[in-house]
């Protein structure tokens, strides 16, 4: 994907999901934002403490958590749509990291920790991630999926 059809997709996603929000829009979309930017969150008052999050005050971010409004149908449609798919006659595959357990060794989150499951068989056991391979077709409503 060039550069700039990545970000035009980018901006249009964002765009989507900003209409998805009703009431509190702005505070509810920069709460988003402090919360996908914050390396970790240990209570939704600090989310008010980062950069992207420009309102300052915890007190608007409680507003917005309790009196903000979201469209589920429009977000769930928005999220089952293929933004960043390559060529179309690529079919996206999505690994999603489906553990509760702690990983601490991957790269991507490191506050993490290893998801430990004993081989049944023979073999030695292998520390490893619980993944699950999700085509992009399962989100699709369709004969081949559904939401």
């Amino acid at each position: 994907m060039e550069t700039f059809d990545a970000l035009h997709a980018f901006r249009s996603f964002r765009d989507s999901f900003y209409e998805c929000l009703d009431r509190r829009a702005d505070a509810l979309f920069e709460l988003t934002d402090a919360l996908l930017s914050a390396e970790a969150v240990s209570s939704p008052v600090h989310l008010s403490l980062q950069a992207s999050h420009r309102r300052g005050w915890g007190s608007l971010l409680y507003a917005a958590l309790e009196h903000g409004r979201i469209d589920a149908e429009a977000l769930r449609e928005l999220l089952a749509r293929d933004p960043l798919a390559g060529a179309e006659d690529e079919q996206p595959i999505y690994a999603v990291d489906v553990s509760v357990w702690p990983s601490c060794d991957a790269e991507s989150s490191p506050e993490r920790g290893f998801y430990y499951h004993p081989a049944t068989a023979a073999g030695p056991a292998i520390p490893s991630c619980a993944t699950m391979m999700l085509p992009s077709s399962f989100h699709r409503k369709d004969s081949s999926g559904a939401i």
